[in-house]
Formats: C-alpha cells, structure tokens, sequence
C-alpha cells in the first residue's frame, strides 16, 4: 500500500522486536492452551473477540474491553510505538488476550489482561507469559504496571510482591504504579511461569487460524 508523506509523518518510529516464541501450556482439563504473538494485519479479528465484553459491567470488563480494543486499533492503524499482543487458544478459540508495549530498551509497560475463557487460570498464564517477554526474551530490565479491578490487583500486586513507584506515572492511569524488577521476577518465574517449546506444527496450526468465542457464558453479567 502507498502511503503518502502526511500519513508516514503520523506513524512512530518502530523499534525492531525479537517475536515472541509460541508455546503451550497442558492444562488441569488436558486441555492444550496455546500462547502465541500476533501479526498487525490479525488485529481487526481479535477486535471482534473483544467487542461484546466492551458493556459488560461485571469484574471491570467494560472498562478493559474497551481499552484494548482502543490500543489495538491503534497498533493496527500505527498510532501507537512499540505494541505487541499475545492471545492464548485452545483449540484455536481465543481465550485470552494480553498487550503492552516498550516504553524505551530497558523498561516495558504492561497494557491489560483479559480472559475470555473463566476458571483456568488463563488470564494468569497469559501475564506471566507477557512478562517472560519483557524480560527474558527481549531484556527489559523492568515492566510498569497498573491494576483496574480488584482482581488484577490481587494477582498481580500482591501474588507477585510488586515494588510500589508512585513517582512514576502510568499512560493507564489508575491506581499508582507498581513494578515487576528483573529480581522480583526471578523470584516469582519459577512458580508462575510454565508452558513448553516448541509446539508441534499440528497444534500451532490451529493457534494460527482463531476462532471467535460462540459465547462468554463464564463471565458474568454478558447476556446474548
């Protein structure tokens, strides 16, 4: 596609990102959660997984859907420098989704969490995994983070013992900011990280054509 000089001045500078390499998790089911990195131009189909959440009153799922659904259209209309978004399927259903960005070499921030599937853990799995990525494959040495429901603060401040950084201000907003260190997250990895690598070509397969959600019935509150 050409684009014209005005639309190239409104695009950010991307910095070049080491993808993030898909795994899959076994779960208490047998059930085989597939984590994977997805490319821009699958953007307006994740959008369609989030769009129904966007009124759901219920555990902030409005509030949640509806900002991801603004920083992934921006990633997909490039207005926004440096996004990244994994989801989590099984079998090829999208069950969760989890965004952020690079805030410069060093420092990541973390976006939202949302799971779309209740009762696993997905929305657990899919935060670790997106912290490996800050630090482990790509090396940030620190991940900023807020919380915009209880439950995230429960899971995320507390469970991983999160260093408060009230001067430090989030792009979220919210509630005053906290930090994963390299150091917390070596303490916390061992006992909030899993999954394997590589995934069987049979299974990635089906990670690589997603599927809408055909109902939220576990989360409460979504009527259709």
């Amino acid at each position: 596609m050409k684009i014209d000089k005005m639309e190239q001045s409104l695009r950010p500078v991307e910095t070049p990102m080491a993808p993030y390499p898909a795994k899959y998790i076994t779960m208490a089911t047998g059930e085989k959660l597939v984590i994977r990195q997805i490319k821009r131009e699958e953007v307006p189909l994740i959008l369609e997984a989030v769009k129904p959440l966007m009124t759901v009153e219920a555990d902030f799922y409005d509030i949640v859907a509806s900002r991801i659904y603004s920083e992934l259209l921006g990633y997909y209309r490039y207005r926004v420098k440096d996004e990244y978004c994994l989801i989590g399927t099984i079998d090829g259903v999208i069950v969760g989704i989890v965004n952020g960005r690079l805030v410069d070499e060093k420092v990541g921030m973390s976006y939202h969490t949302m799971t779309l599937k209740r009762g696993l853990r997905i929305g657990a799995q899919l935060f670790a995994a997106k912290m490996e990525y800050h630090l482990d494959i790509l090396n940030q040495e620190e991940v900023l983070i807020v919380a915009e429901s209880p439950n995230g603060f429960k899971r995320w401040m507390i469970e991983y013992e999160l260093e408060s950084r009230p001067e430090t201000w989030h792009e979220l907003g919210g509630v005053p900011t906290y930090v994963l260190t390299k150091e917390l997250w070596e303490k916390h990895k061992g006992s909030k990280l899993t999954g394997r690598r590589p995934v069987k070509e049979e299974l990635l397969k089906t990670a690589e054509n997603p599927i809408l959600p055909s109902t939220y019935v576990q989360i409460p509150g979504y009527k259709r």
